[in-house]
């Protein structure tokens, strides 16, 4: 924060003494040679320490630019000020209302910047004018302020070099909103997207660990139940749940693989192959082995679908089977499982004809994706198919039995596009 001070200082005397020991003193600035005809910059007085205490405060009041960039404009610029009208030799002096006037602009002052400067550089052409003295007499006079009566091109000047500093204050001022605009976008962005990664874990998890651990259950009673009377089915029931539980613990090895870095703990990650129709004949086989009866329908051309609309086409079915184990109600219970693969769609329905109702706290969903106060199992389901840009429907049969569907588009391009 004192870096720039300290080099606006350094310029201000050591330029200002420079300029006063030069060759051009008392005629403009060292840097140029003394124009032809009226000259635009008065003669100059030689430094004393009120003249170098001026070129230091200044710098010094741009160390509180950034907490008051008013009150600092209006400091520097009365510095400023009263080292012209002392007529001190010109130099960078300048050099510290330039940094006031940019820090103020920059911190979004912006009618305090351009209105202060030219009412201030208008105060002090009329106070000049009034209070000037002759070209013919400087340096023969006694005045305290001897400042040169300013011309027409002393104005234009003055004018100029204000406007100029305004305007490249105002372009930097807009590339910093610019820049702060884009970051804050880039922000939302990220927390958009890191709010979608954690709907989509949580789905994942509620459907895998739901299904399995809802057979688990499911053929742990019948293995307690038949313990006894029926060893054998007991002991398929217990396959099944070794079988439930090993399905289980890959799918969330694969999920855990998937969030890990590739080399995080010296290994790669671990992988196992993504769930999606090709793997639908195994999911109805675990389903069969937990006591359902399932039946199975393709209907249409089978083929390879984009990786979204394939998950998510098996894990509505897998969530669906679910349901029927938990929520289909007593007695042999029938899902009837059909895929019909359109065009540019592929179509979901899983009936049961069991004599339960909704799952408890879940209302039927409509095609537009509204249950109600639904559980995470409808809820999830739906929002697998509305993220598609599809439908999803849910709810009791008329002839009895529950029903889910949901049409999923299999363009890539809605894909891309959601």
């Amino acid at each position: 924060m004192w870096a720039v001070p300290a080099f606006v200082a350094l310029v201000q005397v050591v330029g200002s003494f420079g300029a006063q020991s030069g060759p051009s003193h008392g005629g403009g600035p060292p840097w140029a040679e003394r124009p032809a005809g009226p000259d635009p910059f008065p003669h100059s007085a030689d430094l004393d320490a009120l003249g170098v205490g001026l070129l230091l405060a200044g710098p010094a009041l741009l160390l509180l630019r950034r907490r008051h960039p008013v009150a600092v404009l209006a400091g520097v610029g009365a510095v400023t000020v009263l080292y012209l009208l002392r007529a001190y030799t010109y130099g960078p002096v300048f050099l510290s209302l330039v940094v006031a006037m940019s820090a103020a602009v920059t911190a979004g002052h912006r009618l305090v910047a351009w209105a202060g400067t030219f009412l201030g550089s208008g105060a002090y052409l009329t106070l000049t004018s009034v209070i000037g003295v002759a070209p013919e007499r400087r340096g023969r006079t006694g005045e305290l302020f001897p400042v040169e009566r300013p011309d027409l091109g002393m104005a234009a000047y003055a004018g100029g070099w204000a406007l100029a500093v305004l305007v490249s204050a105002e372009l930097v001022r807009m590339r910093r909103q610019r820049a702060a605009a884009a970051a804050r976008v880039r922000a939302e962005e990220q927390r958009r997207q890191a709010s979608e990664e954690r709907l989509r874990m949580a789905r994942e998890l509620h459907d895998v660990l739901g299904h399995n651990i809802s057979m688990i259950n499911v053929r742990a009673g019948v293995a307690l139940h038949l313990l006894d009377d029926d060893p054998a089915q007991a002991r398929e029931a217990l396959a099944a749940i070794k079988e439930a539980s090993k399905e289980a613990l890959t799918e969330m090895r694969s999920m855990i693989g998937a969030l890990r870095a590739p080399d995080e703990d010296g290994r790669a990650a671990p992988r196992s192959p993504t769930a999606g129709l090709d793997r639908l004949d195994d999911l109805l086989d675990r389903a069969r082995a937990a006591g359902l009866r399932v039946e199975a329908e393709v209907a249409g051309e089978r083929r390879p679908l984009p990786a979204g609309a394939d998950l998510a086409a098996f894990r509505i079915v897998q969530e669906s089977l679910t349901n029927i184990a938990r929520h289909a109600g007593p007695g042999p219970v029938t899902a009837r499982v059909r895929i019909a693969y359109g065009e540019h769609e592929v179509h979901v329905r899983v009936d049961d004809d069991g004599r339960g109702t909704s799952p408890p706290g879940e209302q039927p969903a409509s095609e537009h994706g509204s249950d109600g106060h639904g559980g995470s199992g409808l809820r999830g389901m739906r929002e697998r198919a509305v993220a598609l840009g599809g439908t999803f429907e849910a709810g009791p049969r008329a002839g009895g039995g529950f029903r889910v569907r949901a049409v999923l588009p299999t363009d890539r391009r809605a894909e891309e596009t959601k």
